[in-house]
């Protein structure tokens, strides 16, 4: 067996022909300043060819189903394995995916109620079994001999009307006597039902004296019973034995037996308990109101009447914004605008109120008319303009009837921008249907469940079989072992955290890279080549000492595991390191160091090395600043925050720390939906703290996040920061283009003209292979330059509208120096460590620190007015640490011109050098929510109370 992985003469993307011998079975970690071609070897190599050989050893038909990959350019590679790539790619989009759903924890948790969960009955709340014909009348035969009882079974429940069909039915079979409303009644002598009340009516099957020689009869009796009542039977305990002196029964004592899931008091039924009841995603399980959301959404009144200080006319009805009377005759771009415009004044001229006035000075009950409609009351609406003339006498239904009705495309549109989102009422945002949610294990349905975190579901799973019996002990010991099993990976990968109904559309990529780890690591596979993509995004130096032990343990069981890093501590923790380099894009690509970590510490050309070996450092930005203004946040409470205050110097940088799951971007995104309200004039609909003031000292908020900046292929940086167009126009300004009549659009790809009609501007095509994967081929008409031929003859010094968006931004900076636009544009990029892409790059290959990074660019390229609040989330994702010395100069200086700038941060290099810091924690979850420490990085260090700041201390010495 092979004991390293050989590649020769590898040449995907800017690899310059590399060879190298890989050792299997260890931890591998490739590092590099960023664009240097880790991931290139890394996934587009390793990864690349290693699933490609799987996929091509399968069946057609089995291959279908799975990812194919390109084969990637390198001469050879020898010693490969079945590869697994984890990335950094959210786990789903889609709100029915949960944590608990994609790590299986649900699938479990489902087998598991329908195997030992107890149905209640929702209303009395006693527990509602299920037996079988035989048991029942074994449990009425423990009743005491001797004793008086009356048979009967459920004709009627709870129901309205008069009820003489099934009367007269019941006669037709010689019963004799019926129980009406608790009143036994001769069946010949009823008298006559009310129809608008409700009723009770059992049918008197016997009325017998338990002894031995009635055991028979009474067995009849019962069964005849349970096929009146549907399953039901009841036994009335009319008089008891002298003899008999127990408190189990007593006169008048009402038995109910059933033989389904029913409670016998009020009708509540199941049919059956079994797992896909629990299922949210099929329509079986899910509540009817929400679909299995949890969420219902609805037209927030507050939204709709953004500034209640203005008048109608002035635009106090946002949807319909500002009135002008002068050219409302005119058809006017929206056409709900200008149709409801023209209601609201025929409302005005019937109830005869004032639309100059301000909102909040009209009578509310015209508020409600024009919020809610007229009630069913018709009024006179007429309006015409040069097109056509409208009148009709009709009722109307209010603003916000019919933005919730979203009857078409274009209403519901636009009542998105409208709508609030609020926890289902009928499930209480638990998204099962009431049947599912009645079943409880040790008190608890199934939602309760998924609401605890991960550690204390731990807890929970541990404790249980202390509350079972001996019979549900062993039917769920399996499945609690697997449980745990589960559960405890996720804990020791820094997930203990999350909560199990959190839904994985609101993970951060490096917490959904570490759940498919944690499925991973599950699976028990060995033999197997992981690629990971910076696993430690997003972890605190404390939960990333089991982060690292997790994929020692992924190692040790058999496997290679090969990461994409940054992190220092996790280099360190390698078995073997692979330096790229030396710079990026087609200045890297090269392999300058490779071996143990005190390899890479010997070797003088490592820029890692230096990094490691503190021979080169981050430097501080020491300013020693006073801070005047604050932005101050009063009793924050959203998801785990313990009602906190927090305040946030302007015009400096603040760190935001503490460990995973602490509540970080929580304070954050308080602040940010608190602020974006104030500062577009709309009334604060976001409740989720008591109070923020100092807002009045910004003018504009930016956040910037890491989610794609585009999802096809006609998206690239330099259409997204604004770049492309500036490109174009001096294309289209060339001599050629002018003498041929070409304007700009002919230089875009997006349009037809000057692109390839041949690929629609992709510059590649689609080949279905229907049983085969779909393959993407170069276009044979353009060469994948996207254009056509006229187009690209148009130069400049030999190069095309192509061949500029195939350079990368530093080659292009150097292309367009003399052109201060397009060089301004550029300079923002390469100021921030983009200078390796290029700007050409489609959208959805770009990681999602890159993705920030751009949109921090284009921020950066607008005019600054010094008084802007900047919000980011780890900048730092994909950073080299020689990198990160740029990303800080860029931040400290938007400090320096005034601005504001948080971030959401755990690398220690970015906090030391941050002039404020808020430190969060003690712990994630429940145990987290509360502000450990305030101040300088220097008092940060000194706090015993920081878990950061213990971490800290060792980079302030450096």
């Amino acid at each position: 067996m092979a004991t390293f992985i050989s590649i020769r003469n590898a040449k995907e993307h800017n690899l310059h022909n590399i060879c190298i011998d890989i050792p299997k079975n260890k931890l591998v970690v490739i590092t590099g300043v960023s664009g240097s071609g880790k991931s290139s070897l890394a996934f587009d190599t390793i990864y690349a060819e290693g699933q490609r050989r799987y996929v091509e050893n399968l069946s057609s038909y089995a291959s279908q189903f799975l990812d194919s990959c390109a084969k990637p350019d390198v001469e050879s590679i020898t010693g490969l394995s079945p590869a697994i790539a984890i990335t950094q790619k959210s786990l789903s989009r889609n709100s029915r995916s949960t944590v608990s759903t994609a790590t299986e924890i649900y699938d479990y948790l489902r087998l598991m109620y329908s195997k030992i969960g107890i149905l209640y009955s929702p209303t009395t709340g006693l527990p509602i079994t299920k037996q079988s014909t035989s048991q029942i009348i074994d449990n009425i035969l423990k009743i005491p001999l001797g004793t008086e009882i009356l048979i009967s079974g459920t004709l009627i429940r709870n129901k309205k009307g008069e009820h003489q069909k099934e009367i007269l039915e019941i006669k037709k079979q010689n019963y004799q006597y019926l129980k009406i409303n608790d009143v036994i009644y001769e069946i010949n002598n009823i008298p006559k039902l009310d129809r608008n009340k409700k009723h009770n009516i059992c049918v008197i099957v016997e009325k017998t004296i338990l002894s031995e020689s009635s055991i028979d009869t009474i067995g009849n009796s019962i069964i005849t019973a349970l096929k009146i009542g549907n399953g039901t039977v009841h036994v009335e305990i009319l008089n008891l034995p002298q003899s008999y002196n127990n408190q189990q029964y007593y006169k008048n004592q009402i038995l109910t037996f059933s033989e389904n899931f029913s409670c016998p008091e009020t009708g509540f039924s199941i049919e059956e308990i079994e797992p896909r009841l629990f299922s949210f995603n099929t329509s079986y399980g899910s509540c009817k109101n929400c679909e299995g959301i949890g969420k219902t959404y609805s037209v927030n009144k507050k939204l709709i009447i953004a500034n209640d200080n203005l008048s109608i006319i002035e635009g106090a009805i946002h949807p319909i914004g500002p009135i002008n009377l002068q050219t409302l005759h005119h058809k006017i771009n929206s056409h709900f605008s200008y149709h409801y415009a023209n209601i609201i004044l025929s409302l005005a001229k019937y109830y005869n109120f004032d639309i100059t006035k301000p909102w909040k000075e009209l009578n509310h009950d015209i508020q409600d008319i024009i919020l809610f409609g007229t009630n069913g009351i018709p009024i006179p609406i007429s309006y015409q303009n040069k097109e056509y003339q409208y009148s009709q006498n009709k009722q109307f239904e209010g603003i916000i009837n019919i933005l919730n009705n979203r009857e078409d495309i274009v209403i519901e549109k636009l009542a998105e921008q409208y709508l609030s989102i609020n926890t289902c009422n009928i499930c209480q945002g638990f998204r099962l249907r009431p049947e599912a949610l009645s079943i409880k294990i040790n008190n608890k349905h199934i939602g309760e469940l998924t609401k605890l975190s991960v550690v204390e579901a731990i807890s929970w799973c541990k404790s249980l079989p202390h509350q079972l019996t001996k019979q549900q002990k062993d039917i769920s010991q399996k499945l609690l072992d697997e449980l745990i099993k589960k559960l405890t990976l996720l804990k020791n990968i820094g997930l203990g955290y999350l909560t199990l109904d959190r839904e994985s559309g609101t993970l951060s990529g490096g917490e959904g890279q570490r759940i498919k780890l944690a499925s991973q690591i599950g699976s028990g596979l060995t033999g197997i080549i992981y690629v990971l993509d910076e696993p430690s995004i997003g972890l605190h130096q404390k939960d990333n000492t089991l982060l690292i032990s997790t994929l020692k343990n992924l190692r040790d069981i058999g496997n290679t595991v090969i990461v994409v890093e940054h992190d220092e501590e996790t280099i360190e923790s390698a078995d073997y390191i692979i330096d790229m380099g030396p710079g990026a894009g087609q200045n890297g690509g090269c392999i300058i160091a490779n071996g143990t970590l005190q390899d890479i510490l010997n070797n003088d050309n490592s820029i890692t090395g230096q990094y490691l070996s503190h021979k080169k450092t981050i430097p501080y930005f020491k300013k020693n600043k006073t801070f005047n203004q604050w932005i101050k946040i009063t009793g924050a409470h959203e998801n785990n925050l313990r009602n906190i205050d927090a305040q946030i110097p302007l015009n400096a940088l603040t760190c935001i720390t503490g460990v995973s799951g602490s509540g970080k971007s929580t304070l954050i995104n308080t602040l940010y939906k608190y602020a974006i309200n104030v500062l577009n004039n709309i009334n604060q609909v976001h409740n989720k703290c008591t109070s923020i003031s100092g807002l009045e000292h910004i003018d504009k908020i930016i956040q910037i996040d890491q989610s794609p900046i585009g999802r096809t292929p006609l998206s690239n940086p330099a259409t997204y920061i604004g770049l492309f167009t500036h490109i174009r126009s001096w294309f289209a300004g060339l001599p050629l283009s002018k003498a041929r009549g070409y304007n700009i659009s002919r230089f875009s790809f997006n349009s037809k003209g000057g692109r390839c009609e041949a690929c629609k501007g992709d510059g590649q095509i689609k080949i279905e292979m229907h049983f085969l994967p779909d393959v993407q081929v170069k276009c044979e008409q353009c060469k994948g330059m996207r254009y056509n031929k006229e187009t690209l003859e148009v130069t400049y010094e030999g190069k095309s509208i192509a061949d500029v968006l195939n350079m990368t931004v530093d080659q292009a900076y150097e292309f367009f120096i003399d052109l201060p636009l397009i060089k301004e544009k550029l300079d923002s990029l390469r100021s921030i460590g983009m200078g390796y892409i290029k700007i050409g790059q489609t959208s959805n290959t770009l990681s999602g620190g890159e993705a920030q990074r751009i949109k921090l660019s284009r921020e950066l390229s607008k005019r600054a007015t010094g008084k802007t609040l900047y919000i980011l989330d780890e900048p730092t994702t994909g950073l080299h640490l020689a990198d990160i010395n740029n990303l800080l100069h860029v931040l400290h200086t938007l400090c320096d011109l005034g601005n504001t700038i948080i971030v959401i941060e755990h690398n220690l290099h970015v906090i030391k050098t941050a002039e404020y810091i808020i430190d969060m924690g003690p712990n994630g979850g429940d145990e987290g929510g509360q502000i450990i420490a305030t101040g300088t990085p220097q008092e940060i260090a000194q706090n015993p109370n920081s878990i950061t700041g213990q971490y800290l201390k060792q980079y302030l010495e450096w």
